[in-house]
């Protein structure tokens, strides 16, 4: 649980930081014998910075609570 903690306090910061990432896509437009024509579509994410702070507020309380010890009865 800790090591899952740790991941969402990295992910949240990541959100913050980066608040949108463009990635492009490639299609064939025209294809034919003689001749290809490709296009690229650009695709965009934006993050809300909500996320970012969410993720890492949880990630803060699961490294919290995989650090304490709890009692077996």
């Amino acid at each position: 649980m800790r090591a899952f903690g740790i991941v969402l306090i990295v992910v949240g910061i990541l959100a913050l930081a980066v608040p949108s990432f463009t990635f492009f896509t490639t299609e064939r437009a025209v294809d034919t014998s003689f001749l290809t024509i490709d296009t690229k579509k650009p695709h965009t994410i934006v993050l809300n910075p909500i996320v970012g702070v969410v993720a890492a507020v949880a990630g803060i309380a699961l490294v919290f609570a995989g650090s304490r010890k709890t009692g077996a009865v």
